[in-house]
């Protein structure tokens, strides 16, 4: 998977590629000036804190700059692709939703896979759904590939993928998570939250990464 350490490294690079600090960068991309600061990387708690899609989506726009380089350190892929990386299934959310794509828990089955080729990924279980349609803005777009994942732990606030027994998949952010109910809160807020029963989801897998 995405190491937190990658990330963060892939930022001061960036900033450094453009001759800025950490602050000098959040400050180019519109964001507050302390956002990419080393004291907002780990929690009082001692957890690790990302960096969200939005920043990284900000920060490239803002440099002009591709996430297959943001990923390799500023060093540009060959013409054609990047020959690093990982290749993991692709597929898009109405193939998701229909049967005998995928196991109870998530994985990807079968062959015959469409592929893409993502950078700075070891997780040998993710793959890639592609988006579809406006559900999902201003978050994702029609044609972003979302990197999935259905062996990271989830935990409140998570962006995830979820699929329930009627073939129904969504983009959604996972608000709570009891034995009796499952929040899931919309990435759009033109769409209202849902809550479910445990027994009515196939599967929930948390979103690492948006190739945008």
């Amino acid at each position: 998977m995405l190491s937190h350490r990658a990330i963060w490294e892939a930022l001061d690079a960036l900033a450094e590629r453009h001759g800025l600090s950490a602050s000098g960068l959040a400050k180019l991309a519109g964001l507050d000036s302390t956002a990419f600061n080393p004291s907002k990387r780990i929690s009082k708690d001692g957890r690790e804190r990302w960096p969200s899609t939005e920043s990284i989506a900000k920060v490239l726009e803002a440099t002009n700059e591709a996430i297959e380089d943001f990923l390799a350190g500023g060093v540009p892929y060959p013409q054609g692709g990047p020959n690093g990386g990982t290749t993991v299934p692709l597929l898009g959310f109405a193939q998701a939703g229909s049967g005998g794509y995928f196991d109870s828990a998530g994985f990807p089955v079968g062959q015959g896979w469409d592929e893409v080729r993502f950078p700075g990924l070891t997780d040998g279980t993710a793959y890639a759904l592609e988006v579809t349609g406006d559900s999902m803005q201003p978050l994702y777009r029609d044609g972003d590939r979302l990197i999935i994942s259905p062996t990271e732990q989830l935990r409140r606030g998570d962006r995830v993928v979820v699929r329930t027994h009627e073939g129904e998949v969504m983009a959604k952010i996972l608000y709570r998570q009891t034995e009796k109910q499952i929040e899931l809160h919309s990435i759009n807020p033109d769409h209202p939250p849902r809550i479910f029963k445990p027994s009515e989801i196939d599967w929930i897998a948390r979103i690492l990464w948006a190739s945008q």
